[in-house]
């Protein structure tokens, strides 16, 4: 998609700071009805979204009978409900407008693990049924005659997807672009001040943009000045496989991931390459490490080959990165305390793409003068 970079003071309704997958979501959204500028210090597409492993999931990381514990039933109801309802919304808006990303639905399969076991997995099933979502409980039994693994339990679920991040970060932005937004890059904003009438954005280029808003899509860079409670920044690794023949039929229509801590995820595409990861570490910097870089993927290797003996899995490419994590799961979605007409949207947890989703929909809601019924889900 066409960038500039900023030569000039300008001035619109809406100023989005970010042009990865939550920046792109934004634009797409207010640039049906508002002047949109995206600003990045980065060429679009290039930080965390790049990292993605492309899993389109409507479950949170904690369990929803966990996150009642945490936040009340009728909270964490709310939430899995509105994470569904985003994926949803997420593959209309991709079908609607013709994006090419590979997307695709899958189910997802929860395995048993030393987080979660068998009886904590039937009664998480059950919880979910009775919210209405299509989560069924499978016994040790069913899930070795029907997937051939060997686990005490696991939940089968639908309405999940996968598809590639950059790809549709990419649809999104051009759609955007093609309604009047306007992507500068690159282009750091340094500081940023409020008053009764906007928002003032001040960048190294050393030209201010005004705008009537402003919504900080930093992914898990935390801005300056950004309250984050609860919230860090810890590393993850993943790796992809070269196509093999080998290869369970079931598991290109399955997203797999297990409750243990660390936790093993994994999918395939119709191509036979399965990408796989987790391991993470509770440290921002630890992906930056090569030599863990190689140590974390021998692990995954291993722990791949445990749960599916039969696949013959090559390494052909494996990276790493950051990875926002939050005490619920639930990404921070609202309001900068202490500034006017400003939002920040932090992208916490496993469901990066989704919660992308949500914050477009809350955000540009509020910037439309109305009320998200489920805003006080996200925003502490």
């Amino acid at each position: 998609m066409p960038t500039r970079p900023l030569t000039q003071a300008i001035s619109v309704d809406v100023a989005i700071v970010g042009a990865g997958i939550s920046g792109a979501f934004m634009a797409h959204e207010l640039s049906k009805d508002h002047s949109v500028a995206v600003l990045d210090r980065r060429p679009p597409l290039t930080g965390s979204t790049m990292a993605s492993t492309a899993l389109l999931q409507w479950e949170i990381d904690l369990p929803l009978t966990a996150l009642s514990d945490r936040i009340g039933v009728a909270k964490a109801r709310r939430a899995y409900l509105r994470s569904y309802r985003a994926v949803e919304d997420l593959r209309r808006i991709v079908a609607e407008e013709r994006i090419v990303c590979g997307l695709r639905p899958k189910s997802s399969l929860y395995l048993a693990g030393d987080a979660y076991g068998s009886r904590a997995l039937e009664a998480e099933a059950h919880a979910r049924a009775q919210i209405g979502l299509d989560s069924r409980y499978l016994s040790k039994a069913e899930l070795r005659d029907r997937f051939g693994l060997d686990r005490t339990g696991a939940i089968l679920s639908t309405g999940s997807a996968a598809g590639d991040p950059a790809r549709l970060a990419a649809g999104l932005l051009r759609r955007a672009h093609a309604r009047g937004a306007r992507i500068w890059s690159p282009v750091e904003v340094t500081q940023a001040a409020s008053d009764p009438d906007g928002v003032t954005l001040l960048t190294d280029a050393g030209h201010a943009v005004r705008a009537k808003h402003a919504v900080f899509c930093c992914g898990y860079e935390f801005p300056k000045g950004m309250p984050t409670p609860g919230a860090s920044v810890v590393s993850t690794w993943a790796m992809a496989s070269k196509p093999g023949r080998h290869r369970p039929v079931w598991l290109v229509d399955a997203l797999v991931w297990e409750a243990s801590d660390p936790y093993l995820y994994l999918r395939m595409d119709p191509e036979g390459w399965i990408i796989a990861g987790g391991e993470d570490e509770a440290d921002a910097t630890a992906h930056e490490d090569s030599k863990k870089l190689e140590r974390k993927s021998a692990i995954l290797t291993a722990k791949l080959r445990r749960l599916l003996p039969d696949v013959d899995f090559t390494i052909d490419y494996i990276w790493a990165g950051a990875f926002g994590s939050s005490a619920t799961g639930l990404p921070s979605i609202g309001p900068v305390e202490g500034m006017d007409h400003t939002w920040a949207v932090m992208g916490f947890g496993g469901n990066g793409i989704t919660y992308s989703a949500i914050a477009a929909e809350i955000v540009s809601t509020e910037v439309r003068g109305k009320h998200d019924p489920d805003s006080d889900l996200y925003n502490g």
